[in-house]
């Protein structure tokens, strides 16, 4: 969920990069995200990336 808000376009903001989500997520590691998540998370990325892509916004 967080990925995805990072990523996606808001009236209020302009969507994170990729990379620029992941390192905000991983930032927050054992602050504000589950440190066994983020580490889930770190091992698929490239598949978050993979989606993210075929489901960008238009």
């Amino acid at each position: 969920d967080v990925y995805d808000a990072l990523i996606s376009k808001r009236v209020y903001k302009p969507p994170y990069s990729h990379k620029e989500a992941i390192k905000i997520i991983s930032d927050g590691k054992d602050k504000h995200f589950d440190p066994i998540m983020v580490e889930a998370l770190m091992e698929i990325e490239d598949e978050f990336r993979n989606i993210a892509l075929e489901h960008a916004d238009s």
